[in-house]
C-alpha cells in the first residue's frame, strides 16, 4: 500500500488521493542525473559527474599548508587546485586523539583499529588558537563538508563521521545522539538504550530519522557495515601518503536513496542496466519490501523525456518562472545573494480584496520558491520580496506555509518572519555548486550574436541536410528535433514536411525531443541509428 495519503473533498464527497514520489535516474557516458519527483512535479535535481573527486563526505589523508593566526584557521592540501580551509572550530575537540591515532597508524605501530585499548588525549581547548593545534607539513584526515565552489576550495573539519542508512558512526567519541526529528520520548529513550548496548567502545553514533520502529538486528547490521568501512580506511593509511582520499562517499544513486528513500517511494525508474542491478540490490538490502518498485526503463523515448523531467527542466531554469494563475517569480543572482521577487502578473481577480489577492499570490509562490530552492540548490542569504500585505495574521499565515514547504528540505536553513515591507529572509546551506542549467541559446542568424528563447532558423539548416539524407536512398527516415522545431516543420497546409514530400517523394517522420536544444536535430534510419551526412 502506498502512502502517505491525502483525503480531500470533493463536491461534498471524501475522495482518496494517493501521492506519489519517484526517483527517475538518467545515466550518461560521463554522468548521471538524478531526478526526485513528487505527484509528477520535479522538486530535487542532482548531477554526479564522473570527475566528482571531492564530494561532500569524502575523507582525506591531507597536509597541513600553513596555520593562520590572523583566521584562526589552516589551509589544507586535499589535492585539488586551491587549498581546502579548516577552521579552528571545525578540528574537533578530540584532535590531540586524532592526531596521535594517525601517527601510530602510519608507522605500523598499531594495528589494531577498534579504539578499545587506545588511550585518549586531552580534548583541546574550545577557544584556543589554530598554531598551538596545528604544524605546517602535519598529516590529518579531514572530511569535505563543503565542496568547491566558484573561486574556493573545500571546507573541511577533522570530527569524521561515516554515514550509514540508520546511524551514524563518529570516532574518538562516547556521545549517543538520537535525531530530533524523532518525537516520541519513549522511541528515543528505546533508541538510545539499543545502541548504547551495540556501539564499540571509542565510537559515538547519531541514530538518524529512518531509524525510528526498527528493531536492534537491523541497526547492529549498520554499524557493523559502518565499523568495516572504518577498518577500511585505516588499513589504507599505512600505504598512502598525502594528499590522497582514504573514504568515499559512496555513489550517488546509493547516498541519495540512504537519505532520502522511505515508504512514500512509489518508484525509481533507471535506465542504464548495471546501474538498476546496483539499485536494485541496494534498495533489497535496505528495504526489501520494496525491491518491486525498481524498474529498468527499455522503452526507445529518452526517460527524462518519458516522465516530464526535460520540459520541466526548461521551464523551472529560467529568470522568471512562471505560476498558476499568472503569478510568476523574478529571481536574480548576485555575487553575495539570491533576490527573489514575487509578481501577481495578469492574474484575474475573483478575491474580495487587495489583501486577499496578495496572501492568495504568495501562498502560491512561497511552495513554488520552496521548490525552487531545492531544485536548484540555492544556498547563502536568500531575500523574497514578497507582495505587501496589511494584516499581521496573513503575515503570519505565509510565515508557516513557507515553513511546513520547505520541512522536507534536507539542507539546513533558517527562515526569519515577514518585515513590515514584505520581505522574508532566508540562510539556507550550501554545500556543493549550484544547479545552473541554460534556457537561452545562441541565435541560429548569423548575423545576430545575442541568445534567443526560441530560434527557428535552424529549418534551413534541416531541410539543406534533408536533401543529402535523399540522396543515399534510406527506405525510412525520421526527424528528431526540438518540440517547438518539430511543431514548426508540421502545422500549417502546406506544411513544410509537406512541402518536403512534393519535392523529395520522401514522407519524413517527425519525432520530437525535450532533451534537444532549439539548434539540435539528427536524422535516424529505420533501425534507429543516426545516419551521418
Amino acid at each position: 500500500m502506498y502512502h502517505p495519503s491525502v483525503i480531500k473533498l470533493y463536491n461534498g464527497r471524501l475522495k482518496l488521493t494517493i501521492m506519489t514520489k519517484e526517483l527517475i535516474i538518467r545515466s550518461g557516458s560521463d554522468h548521471v542525473d538524478f531526478a526526485l519527483l513528487k505527484d509528477g512535479k520535479l522538486i530535487e535535481l542532482q548531477k554526479e559527474g564522473g570527475d566528482s573527486k571531492f564530494s561532500v563526505g569524502d575523507v582525506f589523508l591531507a597536509k597541513i599548508r600553513k596555520p593562520v593566526p590572523g583566521l584562526n584557521a589552516a589551509f589544507v592540501n586535499v589535492g585539488y587546485e586551491k587549498d581546502a580551509f579548516l577552521h579552528y572550530h571545525d578540528l574537533g575537540p578530540k584532535l590531540p586523539s586524532l592526531l596521535k591515532f594517525i601517527k601510530r597508524v602510519s608507522t605500523g605501530k598499531l594495528k589494531e583499529y577498534s579504539l578499545k585499548d587506545f588511550p585518549f588525549e586531552k580534548d583541546i581547548d574550545k577557544h584556543g588558537s589554530i598554531v598551538d593545534a596545528l604544524k605546517a607539513n602535519q598529516s590529518t584526515l579531514v572530511q569535505i563538508v563543503k565542496e568547491p565552489i566558484s573561486t574556493k576550495g573545500p571546507r573541511v573539519n577533522s570530527e569524521l563521521s561515516i554515514a550509514g542508512r540508520y546511524l551514524v558512526l563518529v570516532p574518538f567519541s562516547d556521545r549517543i545522539s538520537i535525531s530530533q526529528k524523532i518525537e516520541s520520548k519513549d522511541e528515543k529513550e528505546r533508541l538510545k538504550r539499543l545502541v548504547k548496548s551495540i556501539t564499540p567502545k571509542g565510537f559515538g553514533v547519531i541514530v538518524r530519522t529512518v531509524a525510528e520502529g526498527k528493531k536492534v538486528a537491523e541497526l547492529d547490521k549498520d554499524l557493523l557495515n559502518l565499523y568495516d568501512r572504518w577498518t577500511a580506511m585505516c588499513k589504507k593509511l599505512q600505504k598512502v601518503t598525502p594528499p590522497t582520499k582514504v573514504l568515499g562517499e559512496m555513489n550517488k544513486a546509493s547516498s541519495i536513496l540512504r537519505d532520502i528513500f522511505n515508504d512514500s517511494f512509489t518508484s525509481i525508474v533507471v535506465d542504464d542496466e548495471s546501474l538498476y542491478i546496483q539499485i536494485k540490490d541496494y534498495v533489497q538490502e535496505i528495504a526489501p519490501k520494496k525491491e518491486s518498485i525498481v524498474k529498468l526503463h527499455q522503452s526507445q523515448v529518452p526517460v527524462f523525456e518519458k516522465h516530464g523531467i526535460e520540459r520541466q527542466i526548461k521551464t523551472s531554469f529560467g529568470r522568471t518562472v512562471s505560476m498558476s494563475k499568472g503569478a510568476y517569480l523574478v529571481i536574480e543572482h548576485t555575487e553575495a545573494l539570491h533576490v527573489v521577487d514575487v509578481n501577481s502578473g495578469n492574474r484575474a481577480n475573483n478575491a474580495k480584496s487587495q489583501e486577499d489577492t496578495a496572501l492568495e499570490v504568495n501562498l502560491i509562490s512561497a511552495t513554488e520558491i520552496a521548490r525552487q530552492l531545492r531544485l536548484r540548490d540555492m544556498g547563502g542569504i536568500i531575500v523574497i520580496d514578497f507582495i505587501d500585505m496589511a494584516k499581521a495574521e496573513n503575515r503570519k499565515k505565509l510565515f508557516n506555509h513557507l515553513r511546513e514547504e520547505m520541512k522536507d528540505d534536507r539542507a539546513k536553513h533558517k527562515i526569519l518572519p515577514p518585515s513590515k515591507f514584505g520581505l522574508i529572509q532566508i540562510t539556507r546551506q550550501r554545500v556543493r555548486p549550484e544547479m545552473n542549467i541554460k534556457t537561452r541559446e545562441e541565435s541560429p542568424d548569423s548575423a545576430n550574436k545575442h541568445e534567443v528563447e526560441a530560434p527557428i532558423g535552424i529549418v534551413k539548416k534541416i531541410t539543406h541536410d534533408l536533401e543529402q539524407v535523399t540522396k543515399k536512398d534510406y527506405n525510412k527516415v525520421t526527424l528528431n528535433t526540438h518540440p517547438f522545431i518539430a511543431a514548426f516543420l508540421t502545422k500549417g497546409f502546406p506544411s513544410i514536411r509537406l512541402k518536403w514530400y512534393f519535392e523529395h517523394k520522401k514522407w519524413v517522420k517527425i519525432l520530437p525531443r525535450d532533451a534537444y536544444t532549439y539548434l539540435e536535430y539528427r536524422f535516424k534510419n529505420k533501425d534507429g541509428n543516426t545516419i551521418k551526412l
